[in-house]
């Protein structure tokens, strides 16, 4: 039974090769195999992973992700049919690096190409190589051509051949902070160092004066040597207040190449762009058709194949400098999209199977703008902290939505943790009218209608910017955000939802913080801490537990004459009357006496329950340091502790190795009696957490929990008999000792000696 597929060029048939041409005019008429291609993997993360992962779905091509182990969370890789981890124990960044751990997944599930997004390892000519020589198609241009783009040194040399113009500059990478000196002796200044091998305003410094040369050529080297392993500079006259415009190209494997127009990039902070349009305002017709024109001899020049953006400035005489190729798809193709109706992405996996653009439907001719396109960066950085990113988690996201509004987003949603390792895109908004104007309006509407909350996001200065008289005009350079201060004049949030809930959560957690409607007043003097006596504290009932261990310490309690007291004064007590809010710093203070003067005590409850929750979200203490400075100071009496069985001390199961590994670790730290509770008595629940404390060599203490008049023979489910039954159970299994907990209050609980471990 054969496929059917709906394709730009009609229906195809997918079951069966075929032989595909380029159009009988072309001078270069190539006869290749068509090969259809039925899985692709994204050497990516984030948005533009999904952005490949939908347009594949969209193809009916299976997908494969790639993660870091930073990234297990993040949603490009539940948004792929498979996914796999890469780099292990490598740094962040370095996991997307790692060539071979992404050759080896996409030859072990049967890959047949590869998308490499932006960024990573898109424009690295090895990484093209590897997957040509591993048999997996690469999405993209071929390593040859990446490599002759990469080299920013010989991009230029190729345009100097294809007649394009070029700002001058070196030939070669300088080697010396002299060579740099020589070239703005003869060319003067403004000169910028430029990376060569790598772009995205990364080991780039513009220098104005003989003074500024030594510092800005060693910190583009450093930027350049971070950024791309290679510190590799060359030098170029600087145009001031140029026009940043970039023609957007397409190529197949037979020689036909067109564009899809420009884009204007010019709103640009530090050298990366902020908002990108699509196509350049008010650019005169006869320089969009030489920049058009002159992109296109370039991509021939070289043999181009796929998508690749090819960047000029344009000074205020209307004359475009060539600047560089990048041979990639580039994040703001999606305003080419909107204007020519175009999918980049589809385009490119087509190209990579062996089609045609004519094939594709794409003639020079028929490739039309319609309407504006802009597209903004919404990012996690603090505009009123230079751009600072921030991290978090997310607690409230809604986007703009709407007629005309696209969002391309990864890690946009409630609940998403934004992390310090990569960048710092949130989601890209593209608004698409009749033209800037329209969109521009569209545009703001939509950020207006944004409410992210959580970290901070630099959406208040975008609105500026939408809002700039110059910007609306169409007039802009890459000296507009510079030259308006007034962009950074940020309204702040007003967050009214938000602070209300927290001030509830606030007073429902800790109490109303009003004065109370009484005229006493506060004590005047603070508690006297009693005196100590010099020397260590008297033996306790810990001493027996180091000495004849767990089964000793029960024995010991079974033969004790009289009642024996657990002091709930470090946990439980303040737990009910004070939220658990007492400090490390205060319970400290009293240690000592407590040591002194209650040797006799069965336990000290210090720990577990609410402990950890507390200790960490409201009194941002460390609750294994409380643990550790405590055991210190009270050397002699058992510490105990509360355990939720398989929930340890927090509110949801555990795996089985962490409950394990967690009493290991306490009972290393100084804990000695665990007490093991349920509050429904599930005894597999309790039988878990009686097991990881009887690994760890602690005293078991399971507790019953009980609730009602047990002695009313009307109650025939939870009986005397059941409450006896159990207590049985928890014998066999092994339990050290016993406590009978009252369920409804917070009182006292009996505790006894259960006998010899079974």
């Amino acid at each position: 039974m054969l496929r059917l597929r709906t394709m730009c060029g009609g229906l195809k048939l997918l079951g069966i090769r075929r032989t595909s041409t380029a159009p009988a005019a072309s001078p270069n008429v190539r006869r290749l195999e068509y090969k259809p291609i039925k899985k692709v993997m994204v050497a990516n993360r984030g948005e533009i992973a999904i952005r490949v992962f939908r347009a594949c779905t969209e193809l009916g091509i299976r997908t494969v992700a790639v993660y870091s182990e930073q990234d297990t969370g993040q949603m490009h890789r539940q948004k792929a049919d498979e996914a796999y981890l890469i780099g292990r124990g490598l740094a962040p960044v370095q996991a997307y690096l790692h060539i071979p751990d992404i050759i080896k997944v996409a030859k072990e599930n049967n890959v047949d190409a590869v998308h490499p997004g932006y960024g990573f390892l898109s424009e690295r000519a090895d990484f093209a190589q590897a997957c040509q020589d591993a048999g997996v198609r690469f999405i993209g241009p071929s390593p040859e051509v990446v490599r002759k783009m990469g080299d920013k040194v010989e991009a230029r040399a190729i345009a100097i051949a294809a007649g394009v113009p070029v700002v001058p500059g070196t030939n070669a990478p300088v080697t010396s902070l002299h060579e740099a000196q020589e070239f703005s002796n003869t060319y003067g200044f403004p000169i910028i160092f430029k990376a060569a091998y790598g772009g995205g305003g990364r080991g780039m410094r513009v220098v104005h004066s003989y003074e500024e040369l030594e510092e800005n050529y060693t910190r583009a080297y450093s930027e350049a040597l971070a950024a791309f392993g290679n510190g590799a500079l060359f030098v170029e006259k600087f145009i001031e207040r140029p026009r940043h415009i970039e023609v957007q190209i397409l190529g197949d494997q037979y020689g036909n190449i067109l564009h899809l127009y420009e884009r204007d990039c010019s709103i640009q902070r530090r050298h990366q762009k902020v908002v990108e349009i699509a196509p350049a305002a008010h650019l005169d017709p006869l320089l969009r058709t030489r920049l058009t024109s002159d992109s296109v001899k370039l991509a021939k020049q070289v043999g181009y194949e796929n998508a690749g953006t090819v960047e000029f400035l344009v000074d205020k005489h209307g004359k475009h400098f060539f600047i560089e190729v990048n041979s990639r798809l580039q994040v703001e193709h999606t305003v080419t999209e909107e204007i020519t109706d175009v999918d980049l992405v589809h385009a490119q996996i087509h190209v990579t199977e062996g089609r045609s653009l004519p094939d594709l439907g794409l003639r020079q001719e028929n490739i039309r703008i319609n309407g504006c396109a802009i597209q903004c960066r919404v990012t996690t950085e603090d505009p009123a902290r230079s751009f600072q990113p921030d991290t978090g988690r997310i607690e409230v996201f809604r986007s703009g939505e709407g007629m005309g509004i696209r969002l391309d987003n990864a890690s946009a949603f409630q609940g998403a943790v934004i992390s310090p390792h990569y960048d710092s895109l949130l989601v890209k908004v593209i608004a698409h009218g009749k033209d800037h104007l329209t969109a521009a309006t569209k545009m703001s509407r939509a950020l207006a209608e944004f409410r992210v909350r959580g970290v901070k996001t630099n959406i208040p200065f975008l609105q500026n910017v939408l809002n700039n008289q110059q910007f609306l005009g169409g007039t802009v350079d890459t000296q507009f955000i510079d030259e308006n201060p007034e962009l950074f004049q940020l309204r702040p949030a007003q967050n009214r939802a938000q602070k209300l809930l927290y001030y509830l959560g606030h007073v429902m957690v800790n109490g109303p913080t009003t004065p109370i409607p009484v005229k006493a007043d506060p004590s005047p003097t603070d508690p006297i801490v009693p005196v100590v006596p010099i020397g260590p504290p008297p033996a306790g009932f810990r001493d027996i537990l180091l000495r004849e261990g767990p089964e000793g310490f029960a024995r010991a309690v079974r033969n004790h004459q009289g009642l024996l007291l657990m002091d709930t004064t470090f946990r439980d007590a303040h737990q009910s009357l004070l939220a658990t809010r007492v400090r490390t710093h205060d319970l400290k203070k009293i240690s000592p006496y407590v040591a002194h003067n209650f040797n006799k005590l069965f336990s000290i409850e210090n720990w577990g329950g609410a402990t950890f929750d507390v200790a960490m979200r409201f009194l941002y203490e460390c609750p294994w340091r409380r643990l550790q400075e405590l055991r210190e100071l009270i050397p002699n009496i058992p510490f105990q502790m509360l355990l939720r069985g398989a929930n340890a001390v927090g509110y949801t199961n555990y795996p089985d190795n962490v409950v394990f590994k967690f009493c290991e670790v306490a009972k290393e730290n100084g804990m000695d009696v665990f007490r093991v509770f349920d509050s429904l008595n599930y005894l597999p629940n309790l039988l878990l957490g009686m097991e990881a404390v009887g690994s760890a060599g602690g005293v078991v203490e399971a507790a019953i929990s009980y609730t009602g008049d047990v002695a009313d023979p009307s109650r025939t489910k939870y009986s005397l008999q059941y409450y006896m039954d159990l207590a049985e159970e928890l014998v066999r299994a092994g339990t050290h000792i016993l406590c009978i907990k009252e369920s409804r209050c917070r009182g006292p609980t009996l505790e006894r000696g259960s006998g010899p471990r079974s």
